[in-house]
């Protein structure tokens, strides 16, 4: 990844910035940095007096059960932004494979490459449909064409990822692809005809217009801080977010997480899960899929060690007095 990602100790989008080939972002990057602040400026409310019971960290979601509540975030052209080593169709059969052997799932990217979204419906499909193809707001024609390729994957759920229309490919796209209405979300959940998840939520009123739309579940995301400069970061809008629609339809979170401690926090304010990205991309190309595995069992061990330490047993025991502001 050298010459390509910065290498960091803590990946907190200080080095990378607005490095583009390269993790960065737009403007200066604050977004992507604001992202990761945010979550270690929340403290963890240490309790021991209490009954001392196994901890489950399982998480169910559309009928699926996982061994834990987060996945692999999507993402696309690591060949361009993280190093040649792997382009997009390698990087989703080591990765779909691998998170289906530790108990978790990963969301697969799309891109202009017509390729990339037919390898990672090869790989869900080979994975037993345990896998959420990621569809970019394309125009119309195009979106059927990509729900085609979910629906040959057996996908147990699909996502858009509406934030990435601030992605300079997809604004200069044509036909025009990008932004879509109330309506026009409507009418692709409903053809997709599978449980659908809206990525880039980041106000309560977005929510609502998510779930008007007939979405089953909501991405609390700014697309990683790369696409608009100087949002808030995902940390600072998720309580609102979640006690806007949470309940009525399941609320996941990204942005800036990269660790155990982390999802506790966003399981806390209201999430039912959470995506990590970046620290994913960087065990493939450490490890492939053992580095996959083993950075799923770290989250999923520090997760169960503060739940413990909190005096929460399983995660409808986590609670907003578990955590400092």
């Amino acid at each position: 990844m050298e010459g390509h990602c910065k290498l960091c100790p803590q990946c907190n989008g200080r080095a990378c910035k607005n490095q583009i080939p390269g993790p960065g972002a737009k403007g200066i990057g604050d977004t992507a940095i604001r992202n990761y602040d945010k979550w270690k400026e929340i403290r963890i409310n240490m309790d021991t007096l209490t009954e001392k019971r196994e901890v489950s960290t399982a998480f169910s979601l559309f009928g699926k059960t996982f061994a834990a509540p987060f996945f692999a975030g999507p993402v696309g052209a690591v060949n361009m932004h993280y190093g040649d080593k792997y382009n997009d169709l390698e990087y989703n059969n080591i990765l779909v494979p691998a998170c289906k052997e530790s108990g978790i799932a990963a969301f697969t990217g799309d891109g202009m490459d017509p390729e990339v979204m037919k390898a990672a419906s090869i790989a869900i499909k080979e994975a037993g449909g345990l896998g959420v193809p990621t569809v970019k707001p394309w125009n119309k024609a195009m979106i059927a064409e990509k729900m085609g390729l979910v629906k040959e994957s057996g996908a147990f759920a699909v996502a858009m990822d509406i934030d990435a229309a601030g992605l300079p490919f997809l604004k200069n796209f044509q036909p025009p692809a990008g932004s879509k209405s109330v309506e026009e979300m409507r009418e692709i959940i409903e053809e997709a005809g599978i449980p659908f998840i809206v990525k880039g939520i980041m106000t309560p009123k977005a929510a609502r217009k998510a779930k008007e739309a007939g979405a089953s579940a909501i991405i609390v995301s700014n697309h990683g801080g790369r696409v608009l400069d100087q949002c808030p970061a995902t940390a600072e809008v998720l309580e609102a977010i979640a006690d806007e629609v949470g309940g009525t339809m399941k609320v996941l979170v990204d942005g800036g997480i990269r660790d155990g401690v982390d999802v506790f926090k966003a399981l806390a304010l209201g999430a039912d899960a959470v995506l990590l990205a970046r620290p994913f991309v960087n065990a493939v190309y450490r490890g492939e899929g053992q580095a996959v595995k083993d950075y799923v069992a770290k989250v999923q061990a520090e997760l169960a060690d503060t739940m413990a330490m909190c005096g929460a047993y399983a995660l409808d025991e986590i609670c907003k007095d578990m955590i400092w502001r």
